[in-house]
């Protein structure tokens, strides 16, 4: 199983392996560390599957809407290297409940809700929850 979450949200058994997809782990001025944040929040860091700051600072900024990021990120997503990594991800998934992680407290426009469909469509049979 495949679940998506909130880094600020407790740990839960259903969790399985807790993965952060941030590219930061800071308050917004992308210096301070997020206190919410502590390398007990995540078992790992796929930095790499985030999207670029140019990309979150764009669409936080609202010079992008939500299809525009989403067309953005979607495209990163196909690049050879990183689909490699997602493939992995998804055949993983298959063997252990994974929790992707990432500040948004709804996953309706976060770039991790995006990613999880991504695993989704390497492996349909992956079942994907947000919560």
């Amino acid at each position: 199983m495949l679940y998506t979450k909130s880094i600020i949200k407790p740990k839960s058994l259903e969790d399985g392996l807790r993965i952060s997809v941030m590219s930061r782990h800071t308050l917004n001025n992308g210096i301070t560390p997020d206190p919410r944040i502590t390398p007990n929040s995540y078992d790992e860091w796929f930095k790499d599957l985030a999207p670029s700051d140019s990309l979150i600072r764009d669409y936080y900024k609202q010079k992008f809407s939500w299809d525009l990021y989403k067309e953005k990120y979607l495209n990163f997503l196909k690049q050879k290297k990183i689909s490699i990594k997602i493939k992995g991800l998804a055949k993983r998934t298959l063997r252990q409940n994974i929790t992707l992680l990432c500040i948004e407290e709804d996953a309706e426009h976060c770039h991790r809700k995006l990613l999880a469909e991504e695993c989704q469509r390497y492996e349909p049979s992956l079942e994907v929850e947000h919560r």
